[in-house]
């Protein structure tokens, strides 16, 4: 490596490893000790790393003891976003009780929106095609016991509404915080990594600037000048510019501003695929300048955490819980054939699969965009409102979990920017995530975008070009013909139409969440909320969405 002093997975002599050392308890049980360990030669007696008193080592501890890393969580309470989130939470528990709760049919994922109906003293029955919950964050246990998930989902200190949702939940214990960084491979230099810290001490954007500033391996000074005098008018102008750059493609941005195409190259390609999965030549500018934002206006905005567990269970289930404790509904294997209308051309109601029919007060469509538009009925679709959502497609994605015969040492407790150009973002869950944690054998789970020219191919073949790429990022430990690790198991979990591909010009067809039908509301990313495609924006969406019916119910009382 050529950055020393990191807190790595592994604990090499000279590196750094710190908090939360995780035993193996039971089967699927841990108990924690809180142990700093510094095996830095050089170090003497007690030293200071990243804030914290680190120790020696005592003699007994060897060096692959201390398998994960997690920080405190946070100061996130006092920023304007997470008090305005936490604003928007509160109006529901304390809106005025209705005299006879509405019955809210909500198709799809929709937790969220669920949820907060349900706070707000109303029935939601929730309806989910498949057998799990959690849609775009769904999972599945295999026959030994082991989790593959949907999407490698990452938290962050900028998700306001995520993070008020796991405290209105008593959940705030099962996100793992991880040191204030991102951690980028160096393509060039096969096995090596480069890294933006931001310093604790210091507020923001000051320490985003200094982790730009620090880094001297992805851009040089020429270049990091020339990349801040072009972000000068998003500074100055806000929401306003940011949103008025929706027609340009970052790549389009970059050359408009005079930013030369290496920082594209080495910063932005890595962060397009992360953000959307799909490249700069594509994605809409808005939605790295609404990243960019959020990272340099919040001192914590782009610390990230992972969930200490599958998702359908550690976070989706206590929400459905709280969903039936107030007595909402929640029910699987409910898939949707068609949306029966009534004479003036309002929804009546829903016609499942099997044949049964659903009634309601109010219908929330909670699905993917492209599932809504094959249930829209013809009487509709030609309003404007329907029609716009044509240009809203989703994005291709393939998840990958690699089960390996041995410890991986080339890896970080973190959330790593793979910089290759058939995988996008990967973490060793074996040590970034307390439920997948062992001690002895590495678990990668990789994103692979962009994907449309991958997702019909076979399982082997994607399973194949990934080791050939791994090879690239663990050029000790990894051949592409595993004559080094072995492959114990794999699982590839594709999703043609992820979130919404956010191209230029998507922004005029995103639909507010209350739909020009009486009784007939949206939810889902696609939606219009300042967060895009991403977890945050699911959450919002449902807040907001939820937040209509409230006031429409509201209105009609008064």
């Amino acid at each position: 490596m050529t950055i020393t002093g990191y807190a790595s997975a592994i604990n090499p002599i000279g590196k750094a490893n710190g908090t939360n050392l995780w035993k193996l308890h039971s089967t699927r049980g841990y108990r924690f000790s809180s142990i700093f360990t510094y095996n830095n030669p050089l170090a003497f007696g007690r030293s200071v790393f990243m804030g914290y008193h680190l120790r020696r080592p005592r003699k007994h501890i060897g060096p692959l003891q201390v398998v994960c890393m997690d920080y405190p969580r946070p100061e996130l309470e006092n920023t304007v976003n997470f008090l305005e989130a936490a604003y928007l939470s509160s109006s529901f528990r304390t809106s005025p009780r209705p005299n006879k709760p509405l019955q809210v049919v909500i198709v799809g994922a929709g937790l969220s929106t669920a949820k907060y109906l349900a706070d707000a003293g109303h029935m939601p029955i929730l309806l989910e095609a498949r057998d799990v919950l959690g849609g775009k964050v769904a999972a599945w246990k295999d026959n030994d016991g082991d989790w593959y998930e949907t999407g490698l989902h990452i938290f962050f200190g900028a998700y306001p509404n995520m993070q008020n949702l796991f405290g209105e939940l008593g959940i705030n214990d099962r996100l793992q915080w991880k040191e204030h960084s991102m951690i980028f491979a160096m393509p060039s230099k096969p096995g090596e990594f480069s890294r933006f810290d931001f310093p604790e001490v210091l507020p923001a954007p000051l320490n985003g600037i200094w982790a730009i500033l620090k880094n001297n391996e992805m851009l040089t000074w020429s270049e990091k000048v020339q990349f801040a005098i072009g972000l000068l008018p998003a500074m100055i102008g806000g929401q306003a510019y940011v949103e008025a750059q929706d027609g340009l493609t970052v790549k389009e941005w970059m050359r408009k501003q005079g930013i030369p195409d290496r920082v594209t190259d080495e910063v932005f390609i890595a962060m397009s695929k992360a953000l959307n999965f799909i490249n700069p030549d594509e994605l809409s500018m808005q939605c790295i300048l609404i990243a960019l934002n959020r990272f340099l206006q919040e001192k914590h905005g782009s610390k990230m955490a992972f969930l200490d567990g599958n998702p359908p269970e550690r976070l989706c289930m206590p929400i459905v819980d709280h969903i039936q404790s107030l007595g909402g509904q929640v029910q699987l294997n409910s898939r949707i054939q068609k949306i029966e209308l009534n004479n003036d051309k309002t929804a009546k109601c829903l016609i499942l699969g099997n044949g049964n029919k659903i009634e309601g007060d109010a219908y929330v469509f909670a699905t993917p965009v492209d599932i809504l538009k094959l249930l829209i009925p013809e009487d509709w679709k030609e309003l404007p409102y329907f029609r716009r959502l044509a240009k809203l497609v989703g994005v291709p994605v393939i998840n990958v979990h690699i089960w390996f015969d041995r410890k991986l040492k080339n890896t970080y407790d973190h959330l790593l920017f793979s910089r290759s150009p058939l995988l996008s973002v990967y973490a060793d869950m074996s040590v970034t995530c307390k439920e997948y944690y062992d001690p002895n054998r590495s678990m990668l789970e990789l994103v692979f975008a962009p994907a449309k020219d991958w997702i019909s191919c076979s399982d082997s073949e994607i399973i194949e070009a990934t080791m050939k790429e791994l090879e690239k990022l663990f050029p000790d430990e990894i051949s592409a013909d595993q004559s080094k690790a072995k492959i114990l198991k794999y699982h590839v979990v594709k999703t043609p139409r992820s979130v919404y591909k956010t191209v230029p010009n998507c922004e005029p067809c995103r639909p507010i969440q209350r739909s020009p039908i009486e009784g007939f509301y949206l939810a889902g990313d696609y939606t219009k909320q300042k967060y895009l495609a991403s977890m945050e924006g699911a959450v919002l969406s449902g807040k907001l969405c939820a937040q209509a019916i409230v006031q429409v119910t509201e209105a009609v009382i008064s």
